[in-house]
């Protein structure tokens, strides 16, 4: 039976049909979160009351935005047997052998949209040339660097990429608008859709209903598996490591990644890369490596399989602990999502009573690292359409890359510029070449000095919205492509709600004007050109760059809710994150490589020691590295990162 709270006005009348499907329990949570929310409180609460908040948030979505696409028709299987990371992402889920696998569907945190829209209303090529095309570029301050921007897309080619089509798909500029797009027309492969057979339940709905019966399948695998550098199957894998001592191939000469004879990087992935996201890959393929070299010192016993097996899992949880702990944590600056990721990792006892006594008291008190068992909240794990959208960043990218002199005649706690470098010379097969020709020292301290894009209107870079884009082998595409465009045309094709509709699915204060949205009346007068008065025909990628932001995220709130159930669950769905996270399955070594690793700049350090001596003055090297040391007096002592 559903539960409804007596004053009539409390709750938004457009989520009151999503209330009234909801436990007692369920809806007292609602009406605490929705009290907070109309109020914009939360993000200013006490760290430790902000961050029941979140948990309370995190709770109703898992309950209510967690949404399986298609079967899965696995088999059981020994997990003693396979105590390592398959090739292909298989054999992680406890009693199901392809849960998670490369190839399966996209989940859902929301029903495939309902509006009566057609696909190019309005049409793509007007959003992209009036509300995204960048006019002048706008940086986000001594948040966010390029490393940081490019850590993102190192972590998306981890986790996701759709299966296309063999069609294409045409989009021609309307005439009143082509002379301000790059492309009057350009092609493109359909996503693929893949019939599912399945009646899929949407538990906020109250009943069943059918999902056109098709999804999109993932071609690569959701786990937290490092595939970015390992690849996504067997053939990817075989590809790159050496078979010996368990290590992958790396250049000798200059540390870089090596290529093919067509000049293509051998890496896990390869599909339009850059200069930036290819020098984490070559890192973190030396990460590997010298995990290799500590393993073989303690294990001598060890063959190569097992040094490459055992190395996969300590690297791999080093990357995911990065992005927990530092990456996201500059993402949103403030000291409650410095506490609250803290806790996803340790709990709220913190790192020292978790390294003293291991994981105890489940969850809440150490963290769901180390949980006895994996939670998938009864829904099988994949990553969400939803989640694809809200990770569409490219505005974080410049127009040039500032090259960096890092051997001055006189010292300064910021390398002099010494030329700039236009970014579509740094990307593909050129962009490799010039990563070579620049260096990966340089390269790594120009781009830590270097403030990425601001992720707002009007910033959406304009070399891509002329790119030639990769197969998945790293080839040039024959066609090139308005990305800008394109990603407003994907999350339409792919059945995502547009901006006030998510909202309404997250349990969010949907907006019933422009100026809900923003104060800014230029952009307002902009939104109304595009969408005239019709708020609901708002793109979600326009909707979230146009958000007004909560001091310290560079990102949206709205976004940031999605990030909030996902972040936890690719901790807690991974049974090597969970059950399997332990010396044995790690060795007693590697656990303490991954416990004692607290931040990128951890593993810069650990590598190039007089880089982060000499140039790095910032506490995280995803900021501005001639930024401040951040400071987290307000943070409970316990929960505080070292520095």
């Amino acid at each position: 039976m559903g539960f409804s709270f007596s004053p009539k006005n409390f709750v938004h009348p457009q989520l009151k049909p999503l209330v009234a499907k909801m436990s007692f329990v369920d809806a007292f949570l609602f009406y605490i979160i929705h009290l907070m929310d109309k109020y914009e409180v939360w993000h200013r609460l006490p760290v430790l009351l902000g961050v029941a908040y979140l948990g309370i948030r995190r709770h109703l979505h898992q309950r209510y935005n967690l949404l399986h696409v298609g079967d899965i028709k696995g088999r059981k299987y020994d997990t003693d047997e396979y105590c390592y990371r398959t090739a292909d992402g298989k054999c992680n889920h406890p009693s199901d052998d392809r849960i998670g696998s490369q190839g399966t569907f996209f989940g859902r945190n929301m029903p495939p949209s309902n509006l009566p829209y057609e696909l190019l209303e309005p049409h793509p090529s007007v959003v992209a040339a009036k509300l995204l095309a960048r006019k002048e570029f706008i940086d986000n301050g001594k948040q966010f660097n390029l490393i940081a921007c490019s850590w993102i897309q190192f972590m998306i080619h981890d986790w996701i990429d759709h299966m296309e089509d063999t069609q294409q798909v045409e989009i021609r500029a309307p005439d009143n608008i082509a002379d301000a797009c790059p492309l009057k027309s350009f092609k493109f492969l359909k996503t693929k859709q893949v019939p599912t057979n399945t009646t899929t339940s949407w538990p906020s709905k109250g009943n069943n209903f059918l999902m056109d019966n098709t999804g999109s399948l993932n071609t690569r695998t959701p786990w937290w598996d490092g595939s970015v550098i390992y690849g996504n199957n067997k053939e990817g894998m075989e590809r790159i490591r050496s078979f010996k001592d368990g290590k992958l191939k790396i250049s000798d000469k200059d540390g870089l990644l090596e290529h093919d004879e067509k000049g293509i990087p051998i890496s896990g992935d390869v599909r339009n890369c850059w200069a930036g996201f290819s020098l984490l890959q070559a890192l973190f393929v030396k990460e590997h490596n010298t995990v290799c070299d500590m393993i073989m010192v303690h294990y001598p016993e060890f063959d190569d399989e097992k040094l490459y097996q055992h190395a996969r899992l300590v690297t791999s949880a080093v990357i995911a602990k990065i992005h927990t702990i530092d990456w996201t944590v500059e993402l949103l600056k403030t000291d409650t999502l410095v506490a609250g990721m803290r806790i996803n990792w340790y709990g709220f006892l913190g790192k020292r009573i978790k390294d003293m006594f291991g994981h105890f008291c489940g969850p809440i008190f150490s963290g769901l690292v180390g949980l006895r068992a994996p939670r998938d909240h009864g829904i099988p794990y994949s990553l969400t359409e939803e989640f694809v959208s809200v990770y569409r960043m490219h505005s974080l990218l410049p127009d040039k890359l500032q090259l960096r002199d890092i051997n001055p005649s006189s010292m300064d706690e910021c390398p002099p510029i010494t030329r700039e470098m236009a970014m579509r010379e740094m990307i593909g097969k050129e962009g490799e070449k010039r990563l070579a020709e620049i260096g990966k020292e340089k390269m790594m301290v120009s781009m830590g000095h270097q403030a990425s894009g601001a992720l707002t209107l009007w910033n959406y870079p304009s070399w891509m919205r002329n790119l030639v884009a990769h197969d998945i082998d790293g080839e040039d595409r024959p066609d090139p492509v308005d990305m800008a465009a394109l990603e407003i045309y994907r999350d339409r094709e792919r059945g995502v709600a547009r901006y006030n509709e998510f909202r309404r699915n997250l349990l969010m204060i949907p907006i019933s004007k422009w100026e809900d949205l923003t104060d800014d009346g230029e952009v307002i007068e902009a939104l109304r050109e595009v969408y005239e008065d019709d708020i609901e025909k708002l793109d979600l990628l326009v909707g979230l760059h146009a958000e007004k932001k909560i001091k310290g995220f560079a990102i949206s709130e709205t976004a940031f809710f999605i990030f909030l159930l996902i972040a936890s669950r690719r901790l807690e769905a991974d049974r090597f994150f969970t059950t399997n996270f332990n010396s044995r399955t790690y060795t007693e070594k590697g656990l303490e490589w991954v416990n004692k690793t607290e931040s990128l700049r951890d593993v810069i350090s650990r590598h190039y020691p007089e880089m982060t001596r000499k140039w790095m003055k910032s506490s995280s090297a995803f900021s501005v590295w001639d930024s401040s040391p951040t400071s987290t007096n307000f943070i409970p002592l316990y929960l505080r990162p070292a520095h």
